[in-house]
């Protein structure tokens, strides 16, 4: 205990005496984080080398506590050869960050740099091994691709979530005081001795990067707290024998994952792209509801620390309870995700509860059976049919084509009423026009598509049967434009 607490004095001194160090001296070798006006708001550039200074202390108090003339040192050097993978994998993640911070990367290579860390980590031993259930433990297949998807998932929630002074600090320093004591409970000596360093470097840094900072995370640091707290978590399950192994350090960093979670499906329903930055995270979601910057940062940590402490109590019942507790968490965040108002959700849910996502399906499911029809029929006179039938299933009142000065229309609702047309100009100057009442309900898309798809196999339609169309037969629902003038006249064509 007396080496753990010696751990936390050194690192905690040690980040207190870098970080202001660091941050004057290597933070402006182009290391500034420049304001933009939108999504970076401070004033003036800062230097972003907060992961700098805590890799630094971090390193250092081993370094010291080795040196120490203490007869407890024998037990740190005993620790080291699960600690010191932990450090070789964990720079691959640090110079990942130093180089998007000095260069920038795009996502994909960061991606690359995190899930190559992550594959060596679980070559050095760092793995999640899932039991499925008594008797029976997951594959070795099965155990790489859950620890690298958890490493890598821990590592992008940190950097997503580092948006605001203190935010993926504080959180970090959460983690891994809940892991910390996880550790004390467990007698899981090092787990204790990696996660104390980490805990005292985050809480001396926090003294320099909470509301206002002077000094920022940078990707150095948010990337590697991330990927440490999955390392951290994946020794954390080690002793589980259950399906539940990673139920506990789940729920130590389920904020930060669930920002990510919420993050990438928002992006996806919206059809954005997955890495595109935006101001849908949950602290952004605070501050539009009207909290303060410190009160934003308060509050997650506060929620942090409730479910840290749920998580602990798992941990101690033996996920007796586990279910029940994940069951509780899930319905928590649903309610809180509610209150934070994120329109794509709601939108989601009025469609799939009020049956607009099955009317779309149907939609996209007719509109292929009409294409279909439309390209495998064998003369303009077919495709003519089809289009006439088909208008009428996706709502139009009726629809009129001109093709080589001959016009036909097919309106078999005559009621009047106002209504407004599409007019699709086709080749030499040829065109169809759909009608469809001001009141009709249409989803804009399948519209769309509906429209496109005519356009486009009547234009292959046109080029293939010139000649065709020549000797096209008016037959009992179409009539010419000279029959039609008054007609045509009194809808506005």
């Amino acid at each position: 205990m007396f080496l753990i607490l010696t751990l936390g004095a050194l690192s905690l001194a040690l980040a207190l005496l870098l970080t202001p160090f660091v941050r004057d001296s290597i933070g402006k070798l182009g290391f500034l984080d420049h304001p933009d006006g939108t999504r970076k708001k401070h004033a003036s550039p800062i230097p972003r080398v907060g992961g700098i200074a805590i890799v630094i202390a971090y390193v250092a108090t081993f370094a010291i506590a080795l040196a120490l003339p203490f007869t407890y040192t024998h037990v740190l050097h005993e620790a080291l050869g699960n600690i010191l993978p932990l450090t070789l994998v964990g720079s691959i993640v640090f110079l990942t960050g130093v180089l998007d911070d000095l260069i920038g990367l795009n996502a994909w290579q960061k991606l690359i740099g995190i899930g190559g860390a992550s594959v060596l980590a679980y070559c050095t031993g760092i793995r999640v091994n899932i039991h499925l259930f008594p008797g029976f433990s997951a594959g070795p297949w099965l155990s790489f691709v859950i620890t690298v998807v958890w490493l890598v998932g821990c590592t992008n929630a940190f950097n997503l979530i580092d948006g605001m002074d203190g935010l993926a600090a504080g959180v970090g320093l959460v983690s891994a005081v809940t892991m910390l004591l996880a550790a004390l409970t467990q007698n899981n000596l090092p787990l204790a001795l990696a996660t104390m360093p980490l805990a005292g470097c985050l809480l001396g840094f926090l003294r320099y990067n909470f509301n206002s900072a002077s000094v920022f995370l940078g990707d150095s640091g948010s990337l590697l707290i991330g990927f440490l707290l999955g390392c951290f978590g994946a020794f954390w399950s080690e002793k589980s024998v259950t399906l539940v192994a990673l139920t506990v350090p789940l729920l130590a960093l389920s904020i930060p994952l669930l920002d990510v979670a919420i993050s990438i499906l928002r992006r996806f329903i919206r059809n954005r792209p997955i890495f595109q930055a935006d101001r849908g995270h949950i602290h952004h979601k605070l501050l539009d509801l009207g909290l303060t910057p410190k009160g934003t940062v308060l509050t997650i940590y506060g929620v942090c620390s409730l479910v840290a402490a749920l998580s602990l109590m798992v941990g101690a019942l033996h996920n007796r309870f586990s279910g029940l507790i994940v069951i509780l968490f899930c319905g928590a965040a649903w309610v809180g995700i509610r209150r934070l108002e994120y329109a794509e959700f709601a939108m989601a849910g009025k469609m799939f509860l009020g049956g607009r996502f099955r009317r779309i399906i149907d939609a996209e499911a007719r509109l292929k059976d009409f294409e279909t029809a439309l390209e495998k029929a064998g003369s303009m006179g077919e495709c003519w049919s089809r289009i006439c039938a088909t208008s009428t299933d996706f709502g139009f009142r009726g629809v009129r084509m001109s093709i080589h000065g001959r016009v036909f229309e097919e309106f078999p609702a005559r009621a009047g009423g106002r209504m407004w047309q599409i007019r699709i100009p086709l080749a030499s100057s040829h065109y169809i026009n759909f009608f469809r009442d001001f009141d009709a309900e249409m989803n804009p898309v399948i519209l769309s598509a509906f429209v496109s798809s005519v356009e486009r196999i009547l234009q292959n339609r046109i080029a293939q049967h010139e000649q065709e169309l020549l000797r096209m037969p008016v037959g009992s629902a179409t009539l010419t434009y000279a029959a039609n003038a008054g007609t045509a006249s009194s809808r506005g064509d």
